[in-house]
């Protein structure tokens, strides 16, 4: 944001973001896409209200004991996507973030359907060849195809496991899965099913040293916890359990970071964008 329109900062960027491109390590980035959404549309709309809702909570980490302020990170704004084009989304968000990667910059990306994080990885594992993926969400996403297509939101981690190799993705929280897609996942994937905060100890343990993506889809949680989000799925965690593992995972070498399928339209009261402002909070601090 420019020096000479200070005033536009707290608008439309998030909460204590620098207005100093060059200065700053962590770059925010907005991914407004959700072309392949299958059940409740909206997720387009959550890099905006994300942002705009940052101003309700502190700048301050009880949890970290450190601020937004103590650190320098930049919002370079949403990636300008045409909407319903989902080969030339993917290209633009891939193409951005390699650009960004290659100045030394780390993302923290808010989507968007969960098929953003596809270009993601694939920019970071070029960066990093040991990269392993953390997957946070209720749903495998492993499926070969959905409704026709093979890019898609429900086929994305699928797609990741073929950029990755096998064995380097950790699936927690998943509580919703075909039997075709429990079988791929043998073998290849490390699915550790209805299992968040309980698994951590295990995951951190075979990651190791290696750098590591998380990709944090807000319908792990309970409905109750995360009401807006295009497919939610009962039976979930609570965001108190999610900022634990949260925390935890500090201890590994993270690398880049994502937040996606926040669907502003289908709640009351923004709970769920207040929740996403949060977890970009802690995701700023610990990362």
């Amino acid at each position: 944001m420019s020096r000479d329109l200070p005033w536009l900062e707290k608008n439309f960027g998030f909460m204590g973001a620098s207005s100093d491109y060059g200065s700053c390590s962590k770059v925010i980035l907005g991914l407004p896409m959700d072309s392949t959404t299958s059940f409740r549309p909206g997720t387009r709309l959550a890099p905006a209200r994300v942002r705009g809702v940052s101003e309700g909570i502190e700048e301050f980490s009880i949890y970290q004991k450190r601020s937004l302020l103590d650190i320098d990170f930049f919002d370079g704004g949403d990636v300008v996507l045409p909407w319903g084009n989902v080969a030339e989304s993917l290209k633009r968000i891939e193409s951005t973030v390699e650009a960004l990667l290659n100045q030394g910059k780390q993302t923290v990306c808010i989507g968007g359907e969960h098929l953003v994080s596809l270009p993601l990885i694939k920019a970071y594992r070029r960066h990093y060849p040991d990269l392993v993926v953390i997957q946070m969400d209720a749903h495998a996403d492993l499926r070969q195809e959905y409704l026709g297509e093979e890019l898609s939101h429900a086929t994305v981690m699928r797609h990741v496991v073929q950029v990755l190799g096998p064995q380097r993705l950790f699936q927690l929280g998943i509580r919703s899965a075909t039997e075709d897609e429990l079988e791929f996942a043998e073998g290849r994937t490390y699915l550790y099913l209805d299992q968040l905060l309980n698994a951590v100890d295990s995951v951190k343990e075979q990651v190791g040293k290696r750098p590591v993506y998380i990709t944090l889809d807000i319908d792990v949680l309970d409905p109750a916890f995360a009401p807006g989000t295009g497919t939610p799925e009962p039976g979930g965690f609570s965001s108190r359990e999610l900022l634990q593992v949260m925390h935890s995972l500090k201890e590994l070498q993270v690398v880049g970071f994502d937040l996606v399928e926040i669907s502003p339209p289908y709640e009351k009261g923004d709970n769920t964008s207040i929740l996403g402002a949060k977890i970009v909070r802690e995701a700023l601090l610990a990362y």
